[in-house]
């Protein structure tokens, strides 16, 4: 379990710089196999034996999501599913983006 999972996202009033390439990558060095896209959002897909599985796993993401309000964009296929993470207030990332996708992981294992 990362640090980060036992953080709470902070919803974002907006006005705030999104984080720098340092500070992204010394919190991305604290995640399992997430990649930054083009500086802005965080990325991880998840693959899984079915469908079903898949859904089920979309379905604990959501749940979290509205615990900790904030939200990902959720893409899901036949045993896939891929996770993208960024602040929208901001379009960008912040510390938020990382603490979810700490969470996601650890509700996933």
């Amino acid at each position: 379990m990362s640090d980060l999972s036992n953080k709470t996202c902070q919803p974002c009033q907006g006005g705030v710089p999104a984080l720098s390439g340092d500070q992204r990558e010394a919190l991305l060095d604290q995640l399992d196999h997430w990649q930054v896209i083009d500086d802005h959002h965080l990325r991880k897909e998840f693959t899984f034996p079915d469908f079903v599985q898949a859904l089920a796993a979309v379905n604990t993401i959501g749940e979290m999501a509205e615990r900790e309000g904030h939200h990902p964009d959720l893409y899901l296929a036949w045993g896939k599913v891929r996770v993208d993470i960024w602040t929208h207030k901001i379009d960008g990332l912040t510390e938020s983006d990382f603490i979810l996708a700490a969470k996601i992981d650890d509700a996933l294992k």
